[in-house]
């Protein structure tokens, strides 16, 4: 299936009761405060489910506020949307909390899913490690998507991956979390990502949601 072929731009608000012809189910993960929510919701046809939470005195010393002082919630289950292309393909979005200790969760989030999109702040690489450690380790395709926040230093593709030492066959692009289109385009490399590992052999999880 040649998903380059389809219009990103008419993407169509799909019915509840309706069946697409594929459903796929794609992860976007990442450190904490790097632009999931805000990813999630910029692409979805409909309302977004999240989990957000206050901020509390409770997480001070837990979570790691360097360079995001000023966020007041977080996601403390998983964000979900749901983006429908022409053509009958679905995509189901699941956004994982980023701190260390919801990484209990992930195995379940990623159950079924066909690849991720890792989020990056090129001001914090670091917080992304463990994101990019974890597809790698369980064979889950993925792409690096560097988040372009205001006022950040801007570094070109290559600088980035040099700096998260990812395989040059892993794709990684330049992203603004808030704009739609762009986060479509990054959406559709990642499928043609693991179709292409699909067809070298490696084989994707299974497509239940």
């Amino acid at each position: 299936m040649n998903f380059a072929a389809f219009d990103a731009s008419s993407t169509v608000p799909g019915d509840v009761d309706d069946v697409p012809l594929h459903a796929l189910k794609i992860l976007v993960a990442g450190g904490f405060g790097v632009g999931k929510t805000t990813l999630v919701g910029a692409v979805s046809e409909v309302r977004p489910l999240r989990t957000e939470e206050i901020l509390t005195d409770a997480s001070a010393g837990v979570d790691d506020l360097r360079g995001v002082e000023g966020k007041t919630t977080t996601t403390v289950a998983m964000d979900f949307g749901r983006l429908t292309f022409s053509g009958g393909v679905r995509l189901y979005l699941f956004g994982t909390p980023g701190q260390e200790r919801f990484w209990f969760m992930w195995d379940q989030i990623a159950y079924g899913a066909i690849g991720a999109i890792v989020l990056v702040d090129t001001r914090r690489l670091t917080s992304s490690f463990a994101s990019i450690d974890y597809f790698e380790q369980r064979g889950i395709p993925f792409v690096v998507a560097a988040n372009r926040f205001d006022g950040a230093r801007r570094y070109t593709i290559e600088q980035i991956r040099n700096a998260l030492d990812v395989d040059l066959k892993v794709p990684v692009l330049l992203c603004d979390a808030r704009r739609r289109e762009i986060v479509k385009d990054v959406l559709i490399t990642l499928i043609e990502h693991a179709i292409r590992l699909a067809g070298h052999g490696q084989r994707l999880p299974s497509r239940r949601t």
